[in-house]
């Protein structure tokens, strides 16, 4: 799973209000994981280093504080948003064109939608080139 999200040895990785139990398997050498809740994500704090923020949002409203998280990830930066599969057997307000809709008009783009587990789906997200 490191490998799918792009972590890469020695980088940072964020979950943001990610559950408890979660985590990323055989971790490259060295990677930093920083856990995120969404009162530190709502002002930016602690994500001025990151390489990779994965964050989880099981509900619609969750959204709303996604694109102050976006303001303050660094142009290098990958965002990962995750939500309940459907496919999980999870019913929710969050789909990919949701995501698309809330994220496109912050200045980045889509560029890969993967299964994380059997729980969770995630798009990733980058800076549009213009703005890196």
């Amino acid at each position: 799973m490191a490998k799918k999200l792009g972590i890469k040895t020695g980088g940072v990785l964020a979950l943001v209000d990610a559950p408890a139990s979660w985590s990323v398997p055989e971790l490259p050498d060295g990677v930093t994981v920083a856990r995120v809740t969404a009162v530190s994500r709502s002002h930016g704090k602690g994500l001025a280093e990151v390489d990779v923020a994965l964050v989880f949002c099981p509900t619609a409203s969750q959204l709303a504080a996604v694109p102050l998280l976006v303001e303050s990830l660094p142009k290098r930066s990958a965002l990962w948003v995750a939500w309940p599969r459907k496919a999980g057997g999870h019913v929710g307000d969050v789909s990919e064109n949701l995501l698309r809709e809330v994220l496109l008009p912050t200045g980045v783009v889509d560029v890969k939608v993967a299964a994380l587990d059997v729980d969770w789906s995630a798009v990733k997200f980058l800076w549009r080139k213009e703005h890196r």
